[in-house]
């Protein structure tokens, strides 16, 4: 992938979490104001809303090159959410309740998955990865734990 596809490829999930964004700002101003929109908008915005950061999710984790394992996950995530979004626009269809329980069964293995694929950690190697920084800052030459 040469450079300008690379940038395309980070700069197109970012623009559609923008796109997502004002799709979910109009949503809740229409919550606010429900008068002042058309009567199929609610649906409409709540459905992209949750299909753009769908797509977003996945063009981002693509372009990222992730695991093949963080690759499925991003992709049963991005399910769930597509899976949601037909319940929101298809309301009324016979299978909107199919596609409402879909979407939280994959949303339940997804978190389910996260919880046991983190391998146990010590209160404090926790405390500094949410930092952002690693437990140890000796550069690997101790040999503590954090090392090793």
């Amino acid at each position: 992938m040469n450079i300008r596809q690379e940038r395309a490829g980070r700069l197109l999930p970012l623009i559609l979490g923008v796109v997502t964004l004002a799709d979910v700002t109009l949503l809740l101003i229409e919550d606010a104001a429900p008068r002042r929109f058309l009567t199929l908008s609610h649906a409409f915005l709540a459905a992209s809303s949750l299909a753009l950061i769908a797509c977003a999710y996945l063009i981002y984790q693509a372009v990222h090159r992730p695991a093949a394992m963080e690759l499925a996950k991003a992709a049963l995530l991005a399910a769930a959410f597509l899976f949601w979004a037909a319940n929101q626009f298809w309301p009324n269809l016979p299978q909107a309740s199919l596609f409402n329980d879909v979407a939280i069964g994959l949303f339940v293995l997804d978190v389910f998955l996260v919880i046991a694929g983190r391998p146990p950690q010590s209160k404090a190697s926790a405390f500094a990865e949410s930092r952002g920084g690693p437990a140890c800052r000796c550069d690997g030459g101790c040999g503590c734990v954090h090392c090793n």
